[in-house]
């Protein structure tokens, strides 16, 4: 099997659909369909931030029910589950935008939203183990020797990245880069932390390059390891993107 892995869309349906186009596939009955049978896989953070948040979770839950697409969640989708089960969380960091949009539908149409959303996101594995082991598609990355493993500290990882605990001056955690380390046995997929361009090291990809915040919707196709990326419509916000030094 082929896939086409996108990073964080956050909202951003517009970028979505063009990046969709630009990797070969053809809408039928509102859904991408690509005629050598590859298959989109999605990283998490389908919400928050951007314009069309439900838009997007409304798709990926569509394409998915219909064994069109793979995906994983992401801290943002974490969060937004736990919303709709009525936890207290803080509507803040991204959040206020989806349920803005949530309470602007009839109360039908947001329970509707609200069980595709929660079927998605319970069916979904914490991390995709694909082709035989050879690839791992996780939200924020995983550490070698974590995979195939799923207790809170792996969750936590997957989620956050390799947080240290402590905070940046602007509130971000603190976050070691795992990826320096890995030995490269295994191709591991992830997004999470926004970057200007794909970052490829000892064979882990980047692709979220900050859609949201007006860089680029980018998408890695495996196995041929080529990246598409296009560009985002919304302004560019240069002190949300990490620089690596490798």
């Amino acid at each position: 099997m082929k896939f086409d892995i996108i990073g964080d869309i956050h909202g951003c349906y517009e970028e979505y659909k063009e990046l969709v186009k630009q990797l070969g596939y053809e809408w039928n009955n509102h859904l991408p369909v690509h005629k050598d049978d590859r298959k989109l896989v999605f990283l998490g953070d389908l919400m928050d931030r951007g314009p069309e948040s439900l838009k997007v979770m409304e798709h990926v839950y569509e394409l998915v029910q219909n064994d069109l697409a793979l995906y994983s969640p992401g801290n943002h989708c974490n969060k937004l589950y736990r919303y709709f089960l009525g936890r207290n969380v803080q509507v803040q960091h991204g959040l206020e935008t989806t349920v803005a949009e949530l309470n602007a539908l009839s109360p039908a149409e947001r329970q509707s939203v609200r069980e595709h959303f929660c079927t998605l996101y319970e069916n979904a594995p914490l991390y995709l183990h694909l082709d035989h082991g050879k690839l791992v598609v996780a939200h924020a990355g995983i550490r070698e020797d974590y995979v195939g493993q799923y207790h809170n500290k792996v969750k936590t990882f997957v989620l956050y990245g390799d947080i240290t605990g402590k905070s940046n001056p602007d509130g971000t955690p603190v976050r070691r880069d795992w990826a320096k380390k890995h030995s490269g046995k295994i191709t591991i997929v992830y997004g999470h932390t926004p970057v200007e361009e794909v970052r490829h090291i000892h064979n882990t990809w980047n692709i979220d390059t900050g859609c949201v915040f007006g860089g680029k919707l980018s998408a890695l196709r495996y196995p041929e390891m080529e990246t598409i990326s296009v560009p985002s419509s919304l302004p560019f916000v240069p002190e949300k993107f990490r620089t690596f030094h490798d």
